[in-house]
């Protein structure tokens, strides 16, 4: 069974018309459908489309048969029809279209019917999902790792799905108990079953699970309070032997709780308070801390056919009131079968998000501790190989024993739905790199790399030989790390980075600048020492606070080589008169000196001229046709000082 063939029942508000030929048969079509039994509507309409008799009505209802049923080939040709005779329908019938597209992995033609349907509303969270990812196969592939995946032992050929483990076993629900058929898809009522791990890893031994639990009616996914004492379920709106329907005939799903009692059976099997026979609630999950039970609903607030909903489990074991989580998570489509892990990664199916066809597994990583401080939360599809171009949903994973499980209608399965196993994969990186001088790009023989973690704590350390290679293995995925290059002569760089999460091999370019230039005579430090000019304010000498910074690093150059003396020149623009830049030049070269004086350095080191706008650096000339030419910044390049070499060592400068 499907999510849309257990849950979402009651979204599928298609009204029928029999204004057209062949009355008989689409009176029983018409019965059938209203009875939500799709299989045997397909027949009928089939039967009457393929003797040449279609008309909208009748090819959305044969469509909407198919595509309800799973059956996507056949939905995405008749969905085809459909858009053939009329495009100009519910744009809903666009998104189904391109679903059933997806399914046959035809994703070029998906892709022109999900930019008609996210075209026709924007506000629509699936198209505006679409729409800003359109490279999202991509991205999947990205994520996709390579490990295998195993349909089970216990599979049948009909519908099992929906994994959950209690102590050493295994929990589902499966249509192989026998009795009275659903109409839907011509299979028994689902129940819940048990089954024993074995010795070699697998399970086997299934069992009905509990005769308190188990009904002639609907029975499905489990969730386990920490303690293994108590049980939420779902089930068909059937308690205390009374079967209840909304106003629209809709018999709906509700979360029921089981205590264990004594005689290890589940007992005094109660309905949570927030249940409603005007709508459903399913598929429950709890947290590791037990404090938090999400679920599936369409109650008052959802905004598609179904979102995920969390509420709070006091410490007494009552519920708290629901809260839907928003479009963060949820979309106009179908949001089902959360599962959150022990590291507070939720995990749930979605056909509203771009995916590979049908329900696609998704997850939000970190979500607990990112909802709790509201923190932004970034939406992954898991990729291949748990998502298909089928429906792909129930998603389980123990982290401790590396056990995963998931459902899947996929070509090769057994029956309708079966349940596939994996080993969850360790997702472990590589860093590497080469340590290179930036300009020679020759390796750094010596240099010492060093690994950290996010808080600056060294993890591991390496000293490259003369191929300048270092590696690192063995990182933890989603992690932040941080890399520092120490040598000799060079200046030390870090690069920090986060690992993504997937198993992969990262190199990082690792380039390192000298420290130590050897500097001469008639050098200057401004271009040597790639210290920036020190500019003035227009008509000003005065030291500017951000000059006073650069001053800071030319004043360290000289207390490193005490022998060192310099001339400082100034420069002006050309605006105001020679005569007055010449002045204005000299005092800005002074001011520069005496700031150095000022801060230690010996008055006959220093040497200091102002040439006024004798020496400009650019064509800012003032004769009208330049001046009316240059930008403020452009005259601002001109308003500069420059720090020559005059000695050095005993070495000077020709004058």
């Amino acid at each position: 069974m499907k999510t849309h063939k257990i849950i979402y029942i009651l979204a599928l508000s298609l009204v029928f018309s029999s204004g057209y030929a062949q009355k008989g048969k689409i009176r029983q079509a018409t019965k059938e459908y209203d009875n939500l039994a799709y299989l045997k509507t397909s027949e009928i309409l089939l039967e009457v489309a393929e003797k040449g008799y279609t008309s909208v009505d009748l090819l959305q209802k044969l469509a909407n048969s198919f595509y309800f049923n799973n059956q996507m080939e056949e939905a995405a040709k008749w969905y085809g029809e459909l858009m053939t005779i009329n495009e100009n329908i519910d744009s809903e019938y666009y998104f189904r279209y391109a679903q059933a597209l997806k399914s046959v992995e035809n994703y070029t033609e998906s892709d022109k019917w999900m930019k008609k349907f996210a075209d026709s509303d924007r506000s629509d969270l699936r198209g505006r999902a679409f729409s800003s990812t359109v490279d999202y196969l991509a991205l999947i592939d990205e994520v996709s790792r390579a490990f295998e995946v195993n349909n089970l032992d216990l599979n049948t050929d009909v519908s099992d799905f929906g994994t959950t483990q209690y102590q050493n076993q295994l929990i589902f629900a499966s249509s192989r108990g026998g009795g009275k058929n659903y109409g839907w898809n011509e299979q028994p009522f689902l129940d819940l079953f048990s089954a024993e791990k074995q010795e070699n890893g697998t399970y086997g031994n299934v069992e009905n699970l509990d005769s308190n639990i188990n009904t002639k009616y609907h029975e499905s996914t489990v969730a386990f309070t920490p303690d293994d004492k108590v049980m939420y379920f779902t089930r068909n709106n059937y308690f205390n032997k009374k079967y209840k329907k909304d106003e629209d005939g809709t018999n709906r799903l509700k979360i029921f709780k089981a205590t264990l009692n004594d005689n290890n059976h589940w007992d005094d099997v109660e309905s949570i308070h927030f249940n409603s026979d005007a709508y459903s609630t399913a598929h429950p999950t709890i947290n590791v801390q037990g404090t938090k039970m999400y679920f599936a609903s369409d109650m008052l607030g959802t905004l598609g056919m179904s979102d995920i909903f969390e509420v709070d489990i006091k410490e007494d074991g009552s519920l708290g009131d629901p809260i839907n989580l928003g479009p963060s998570v949820n979309t106009e489509g179908q949001e089902t079968f959360p599962f959150i892990n022990s590291e507070g990664d939720l995990y749930f199916s979605s056909n509203g998000f771009n995916g590979l066809g049908g329900l696609d597994v998704f997850v939000v990583r970190d979500f607990e501790n990112k909802r709790e401080l509201k923190q932004p939360m970034a939406l992954e599809n898991i990729g291949r190989p748990i998502n298909s171009p089928m429906d792909d949903f129930g998603y389980y994973e123990n982290l401790g024993t590396k056990e995963g499980f998931f459902t899947s209608n996929r070509d090769g399965g057994k029956g309708d739905d079966d349940i596939y196993s994996f080993t969850v994969p360790e997702c472990e990186q590589t860093v590497e790199g080469v340590v290179r001088d930036r300009e020679t790009e020759a390796p750094i023989v010596g240099a010492k790399v060093t690994l950290l973690d996010a808080d600056i704590n060294a993890l591991n350390q390496q000293i490259v030989g003369a191929d300048g290679v270092y590696k690192f293995e063995k990182l933890a995925c989603e992690k932040e790390y941080l890399i520092r290059i120490e040598a000799d002569t060079y200046a030390t760089v870090e690069q920090r980075f986060t690992t993504p999460n997937k198993r992969q091999k990262l190199e990082l370019k690792s380039v390192l600048v000298k420290d130590e230039i050897e500097l001469e005579p008639c050098a200057d430090l401004a271009k040597i020492l790639d210290i920036p000019i020190i500019y003035f304010d227009f008509d000003k000498f005065n030291i500017r606070r951000d000059a006073e910074l650069e001053l800071q690093k030319v004043l360290a150059v000289l207390n490193k080589y005490p022998t060192m003396t310099i001339d400082i020149r100034s420069h002006t623009d050309c605006r105001a008169t020679a005569a007055y830049n010449e002045r204005l030049s000299e005092n800005r070269a002074k001011s520069t000196r005496q700031y150095l004086i000022d801060n230690g350095i010996t008055a006959v080191r220093l040497t200091a001229k102002g040439y006024g706008e004798s020496r400009l650096v650019n064509d800012c000339g003032c004769e009208p046709t330049n001046d009316s030419a240059c930008s403020e910044a452009e005259h601002q390049l001109n308003r500069r000082s420059e720090f020559i070499i005059t000695s050095l060592n005993g070495k000077k400068c020709p004058e």
